[in-house]
């Protein structure tokens, strides 16, 4: 292993290079989802609301219920929601 000034070249340039396979990779992957929502929006369906459901599914349930508790208070607050 070759060491210039203390780091061991090799092993760093094997990180790097890992590193730059996965960027790569991550950007193959937000290019196709990116297509995924484009097809879904060609055929009439609303992405800023998929995009809130892929959230609420990340959610663990008791964290999504608190979620919507709150915005059921502040919306009742605001007047935004009668009754």
């Amino acid at each position: 292993m070759v060491e210039t000034g203390g780091i061991a070249a090799d092993a760093l340039r094997s990180f790097i290079e890992r590193v730059e396979r996965l960027e790569e990779e991550k950007k193959a992957l937000a290019d196709d989802i990116k297509d995924i929502y484009a097809e879904a929006k060609s055929v009439g369906f609303d992405t800023k609301i998929m995009r809130q459901i892929i959230r609420l599914r990340k959610m663990d349930e008791s964290d999504r219920q608190e979620q919507e508790a709150l915005l059921d208070l502040y919306t009742h607050a605001l007047g935004m929601i009668r009754g």
